[in-house]
């Protein structure tokens, strides 16, 4: 895709085009050329996005830490790679998923851990709203609203104002504050398009009725199960269950635990710090096989990762949990095609003794 006028500039996808991960996009313009995002796709087999030369890109912009906007940087730098732009909190978990990637990954990748290090060392980090000069563009990170430190990027430069988005949300949460910024006219919008055609009842409805079906779930004598991402998804959910004064146990498990340490030191990027904090504090830590297999069967709600259920201690809370009719799983993120989620989600099938099981 090609932007006319005095200049023109060129706009290749590399990756999220009618899917969900490894996002990737390339401005090129005649001088300068600029990568948004370089993400992984999570399925059976870990997907990237179309390959470009670290020669080839003059600097990285990245939007978010979720794997599928940050999880493929490190290739860039098996050699001397190019700059990477982001907020300072974005950096951090960033490391901290793509460390998690690396470790309990059973497919090949294609990098290792000192070219996350590299990465780390190359990045130059920024506040929101801020502008960076990367020649002869400057680039301002507005808060996207979406997970903490998340940015929307604005790039102007050569007579062009580009906005990319990356992942978006517009509406207050418990957690974060929706993103509100203007920009004014731009000559191109690159935006995310996840749920586009989804018509989404009010919030405020949605947290109720979730707060509401967590209580009949414990009052029954089950345990609600929510697989959560790690960052953003699993601290909302603790969020929403503290502001309706939700009265039974909540456990947190997995990387999420991690995840909270790292916002604690970082409260201007919170809706509201204080509430953040009451509610983790309010939430029992799990970090034994033993605290899991008691927790399992005390009625309770059990927050962990993996949100689409490719990993971590989701996996034995699924198939756990999955047992018993009294107990249910509550599906609260986008699940990608050909994870064990979707599968969840689509036709009510966890795996239980390695077996596909109706729950």
């Amino acid at each position: 895709m090609s932007i006319k006028g005095n200049l023109e500039m060129e706009v290749r996808v590399l990756g999220s085009a009618r899917e969900v991960g490894r996002s990737a996009v390339l401005l090129k313009s005649s001088s300068t050329n600029l990568l948004f995002d370089f993400g992984v796709l999570m399925q059976k087999e870990i997907g990237f996005p179309v390959h470009v030369q670290p020669k080839d890109v003059d600097a990285i912009l990245l939007s978010h830490a979720h794997l599928d906007h940050s999880g493929a940087l490190p290739l860039f730098y098996l050699s001397n790679g190019p700059k990477t732009y982001t907020t300072k909190l974005t950096l951090e978990l960033s490391k901290l998923l793509i460390e998690d990637l690396l470790r309990i990954s059973g497919f090949y990748l294609p990098f290792e851990y000192l070219d996350l290090l590299e990465m780390m060392r190359k990045t130059i980090t920024i506040n929101p709203n801020d502008k960076v000069k990367i020649s002869p563009f400057e680039a301002t990170f507005y808060d996207a609203g979406h997970i903490p430190g998340s940015s929307s990027i604005l790039v102007e430069g050569e007579g062009k104002r580009i906005l990319y988005t990356g992942d978006l949300n517009d509406e207050d949460t418990q957690l974060l504050r929706g993103a509100d910024y203007e920009v004014g006219e731009l000559d191109l919008l690159i935006t995310e398009s996840t749920y586009a055609t989804e018509d989404h009842p009010p919030r405020s409805e949605v947290e109720k009725s979730f707060v509401e079906y967590a209580k009949e779930v414990v009052e029954r004598g089950g345990t609600l199960f929510v697989p959560a991402f790690s960052v953003g998804r699993a601290q909302e959910i603790a969020c929403v269950l503290s502001s309706h004064r939700f009265p039974y146990p909540i456990y947190m498990d997995g990387m999420a635990l991690k995840t909270n340490e790292i916002l604690f030191r970082y409260p201007e990027y919170l809706r509201d710090s204080k509430a953040f904090r009451k509610a983790i504090n309010s939430v029992e830590v799990v970090t034994s096989w033993k605290q899991r297999k008691k927790i399992i069967n005390t009625p309770s709600v059990i927050i962990s990762p993996a949100g689409m259920l490719v990993g971590g201690a989701a996996v034995f809370y699924n198939q756990q949990i999955a047992q018993r009719e009294k107990n249910a799983i509550s599906i609260v993120a986008y699940q990608v095609q050909g994870t064990p989620g979707r599968t969840l989600l689509e036709k009510g099938l966890a795996l239980v003794n390695g077996k596909p099981t109706k729950v």
